[in-house]
């Protein structure tokens, strides 16, 4: 028996032994290849400030880099507060995923449901997936110029004739998912913001996520800079809390994907809300989109991810296909770009690797070079 316990001990000692210089090894290998891409993409594009971030099985690893404010000499650290750009398109899904699970909406209901002032109009009778999907026919990305108020918004809406058939092509648009999720808070008889910074962001366990972000938190609010170099942050407009206007952390984007991947501790009903965001619905010819996420079976190639967030794809329209009904699962790259006129975002999880990365500047640079640069970070450490 002695002998037994003390060969068990040995046996115990020898993995854990194994398993640190395992872990260490991860930890200096990826360290190695972000510091290569981080400072090739600060020196290319002259980025002010970057934040890394990587789950690896529930172990967070962070990196960061540069000025947060340069006038002001303030670091990049975890708390820094970036803002999303369209990675809020997910939140927007989030909320409306919850409402769904409130038994307030269905994604077979027609806008007109929620909004009777567009009863007679086309808008108002699309169904709600075709907004959720950027597949209603043909909103464009932006607002005209000359829409600048709601009810200019819903005179917009009223007029809208579309460029082609509902459930045809799809054409991303911040007016079409921001209607979207718009339409999950009054199906919640709430007012968005007030909705996602008191139930959602809460619920989710994302404490220095906001819509507004409150002037406690104002001096970790990072500053994007424009082109030109010049301190900049997002203007206010239609729609923009849903489409692009949620500003984060790293730590905090870590934890939303951690728990995107079912490895968070979530009550029920956020849990079920975040799985109807990987809801499929339509193939394009290099990804399905979901519900804010757009997903690429994996294993994926480099050129399969830069082709699906590339300018061509975000700006004209493109056929799909209705999916076959059900989630994307776990054998899926998923990933959205953001972007706002300072900063640049990018977020993509793997789930059955158990692995995802968060990339956040302080300057818009392109989506092919955060794609690239968080495509070779994963692939170092997923073989």
């Amino acid at each position: 028996m002695k002998l037994n316990n003390a060969l068990v001990a040995i046996l115990s000692l020898t993995s854990f032994v194994t398993f640190a210089k395992t872990e260490l090894t991860v930890s200096s290998q990826l360290k190695s290849v972000v510091d290569e891409c981080a400072k090739g993409l600060i020196n290319e594009y002259d980025i002010p400030g970057l934040a890394v971030a990587v789950t690896i099985d529930g172990k967070r690893y962070f990196y960061n880099y540069g000025f947060a404010d340069e006038s002001k000499g303030s670091l990049v650290t975890n708390d820094t507060i970036f803002e999303l750009g369209s990675i809020s398109k997910t939140f927007a899904a989030t909320l409306t995923g919850y409402a769904q699970e409130k038994g307030k909406l269905n994604m077979d209901d027609k806008v007109k449901d929620y909004i009777l002032e567009l009863e007679n109009s086309v808008l108002g009778n699309t169904k709600l997936v075709h907004v959720a999907t950027y597949t209603a026919g043909g909103l464009p990305l932006q607002f005209p110029s000359e829409v600048t108020n709601d009810a200019e918004m819903m005179q917009y809406y009223k007029t809208w004739k579309p460029e082609h058939e509902a459930g045809t092509k799809r054409k991303y648009s911040n007016p079409s998912i921001g209607l979207f999720g718009y339409i999950g808070a009054l199906s919640m008889k709430s007012d968005y913001t007030e909705m996602m910074e008191t139930v959602i962001l809460p619920e989710l366990g994302m404490t220095n996520t906001f819509v507004d972000v409150p002037k406690d938190q104002l001096n970790n609010y990072a500053f994007g800079y424009s082109s030109e170099g010049k301190p900049v942050r997002v203007n206010p407009g239609i729609l923009d809390a849903q489409a692009y206007g949620i500003k984060s952390t790293s730590l905090d984007m870590l934890q939303y994907m951690e728990a995107n991947m079912g490895q968070a501790q979530l009550n029920t009903d956020i849990e079920n809300a975040l799985e109807r965001t990987h809801t499929k619905y339509f193939d394009t010819d290099t990804f399905t989109q979901a519900v804010g996420w757009e997903g690429y079976d994996y294993p994926v190639s480099l050129s399969q991810l830069l082709k699906g967030n590339s300018s061509d794809v975000i700006l004209n329209a493109k056929p799909v296909q209705a999916s076959v009904s059900g989630t994307l699962g776990r054998d899926v790259w998923y990933n959205k770009t953001g972007s706002t006129g300072g900063f640049g975002a990018y977020v993509a999880y793997v789930p059955s690797e158990k692995i995802g990365i968060v990339m956040l500047a302080n300057k818009n640079y392109p989506n092919a070079e955060r794609v690239e640069a968080a495509y070779n970070i994963i692939s170092s450490v997923v073989k």
